[in-house]
């Protein structure tokens, strides 16, 4: 048999063996994952401020506070820190970090929702769109997509190549 006989699914057209997880993670969801590694980073800031009674602002999904320690600051922090935990996971490639990411858009999505929706109810004021919702509901596609690859990624021979870069 000849050695450069194409024979493997590496030599189908559209199929290529990653050398890393990371690089099935469009360059979006990268940048996401380097903004709340930053956030991460600043959250014992923020605590340390809140102890302080320094107005430390802080927002992410529709909800805002300038205080740490309320009810809603705790909330925000547990959030950011969730989310730096997932993206920790994804740059380091852990296998557990997909399942985690699909967890985190589903209840930042259902989050941001809840926010839109709240006014309308309780108050009587107008609907707000929410355009985290433009980057969360893609994300979770894109996880979603990815998660078999991903979780398979040192037993499989060859991966999906995406033909045009996301």
């Amino acid at each position: 048999m000849d050695e450069n006989q194409l024979t493997g699914p590496e030599n189908i057209i559209g199929y290529q063996k990653f050398k890393r997880r990371r690089s099935m993670l469009p360059w979006w969801v990268i940048g996401f994952i380097w903004l709340f590694l930053v956030f991460i980073a600043l959250m014992p800031v923020g605590i340390v401020f809140g102890f302080l009674k320094i107005p430390f602002e802080t927002s992410l999904l529709g909800l805002t506070t300038s205080d740490p320690i309320s009810l809603t600051g705790i909330f925000l922090i547990f959030l950011f820190s969730f989310k730096g935990i997932t993206a920790f996971g994804l740059w380091t490639e852990k296998t557990w970090a997909i399942d985690i990411a699909k967890i985190d858009a589903l209840v930042s999505i259902v989050i941001c929702c809840s926010v839109m929706i709240y006014p309308l109810i309780a108050a009587g004021h107008s609907f707000n769109i929410r355009l985290e919702l433009i980057a969360l509901i893609p994300y979770y596609i894109k996880m979603n997509k990815i998660e078999y690859d991903w979780k398979n990624f040192d037993t499989l021979e060859a991966v999906p190549f995406p033909l045009e870069h996301e």
